[in-house]
């Protein structure tokens, strides 16, 4: 099946799949998904992603995280905010700050895919991908 929207599939991907706590998820591999996956790790929300297959059936293997013996789910919160249909773009002063800086949004940038943190501090804005708490 064809998706235009590699993200927000990948987004709802993970967040049902930590919803009954599955191990790993495969998502669709593209540039997009694969940095967004190394923002993820990178922030401690997953715990790694591998490629797998090749071609038109390549997938990027995300490892999830889960707290305690209850194995709560790290990711409590994933929503997509640019899509195709509206693109949401700031500048480096609009920036949204996800509960209070506890969470990230995610920001794709001239400079790359990126945390909120990190284009406030380099002073870059771009488009709002996503929120992750």
């Amino acid at each position: 099946m064809a998706v235009n929207d590699t993200l927000a599939d990948m987004l709802t991907r993970i967040r049902n799949a930590s919803q009954v706590k599955h191990e790993a998820v495969p998502v669709p591999s593209t540039r997009m998904t694969r940095a967004v996956a190394e923002v993820l790790r990178t922030e401690g929300f997953i715990a790694d992603f591998a490629d797998e297959g090749d071609g038109k059936e390549r997938k990027l293997v995300l490892t999830l995280k889960y707290a305690g013996r209850q194995r709560r789910p790290i990711i409590t919160s994933l929503q997509r905010v640019s899509r195709p249909g509206l693109r949401v773009y700031a500048n480096h002063r609009e920036l949204p700050r996800v509960l209070g800086g506890v969470g990230i949004a995610i920001i794709s940038t001239s400079q790359g895919i990126m945390t909120d943190r990190d284009a406030r501090r380099r002073g870059v804005g771009g488009e709002v991908l996503c929120y992750v708490s």
